[in-house]
């Protein structure tokens, strides 16, 4: 091998380290920033992790709703019709947040299997639903157009 073409390799196999560097330090750095979506069942079954930050989405139970008359604490249930999931918020929730409708929350699940939501999303008209949560829905055998809020 001519010295040229050592030097031409040698040149190729840096930059090809770097890269594979450059690669991992970027997925290291979005590891912490991606939320993945978890059902009230996958929750359930012990498959989200606790204490990093997730989404979970489902239908607020009817009932569930009960807020704390000294703050803007508030508690509900979100469930799939085949398991429920505690969650408890602090702040102001969406002027379209009600019992019966869709909703994903994003926070950190405690230990005791609350989740703690940082933030509440809601749908913006009637026929919108979070694909998530359609989702699980079918993934339960229901169909989201059997929640869906006729008046």
């Amino acid at each position: 091998m001519t010295p040229a073409r050592r030097r031409r390799l040698g040149v190729l196999l840096a930059l090809m380290v770097l890269a594979a560097v450059a690669a991992g330090l970027l997925g290291y750095a979005l590891r912490s920033n991606i939320n993945l979506f978890f059902s009230p069942s996958q929750v359930a079954a012990g498959e989200a992790p606790v204490g990093r930050q997730i989404r979970a989405g489902g239908m607020v139970e009817t009932g569930s709703v009960a807020r704390d008359a000294d703050s803007l604490a508030v508690t509900f249930t979100v469930t799939d019709f085949q398991a429920s999931l505690e969650v408890a918020y602090q702040g102001i929730l969406p002027d379209l947040f009600r019992e019966g409708q869709g909703v994903v929350v994003v926070g950190r699940l405690a230990d005791d299997g609350v989740l703690q939501a940082d933030q509440v999303l809601a749908k913006h008209d009637e026929n919108y639903m979070p694909p998530e949560v359609a989702d699980a829905l079918a993934a339960a055998g229901k169909s989201p157009a059997d929640y869906r809020r006729t008046e």
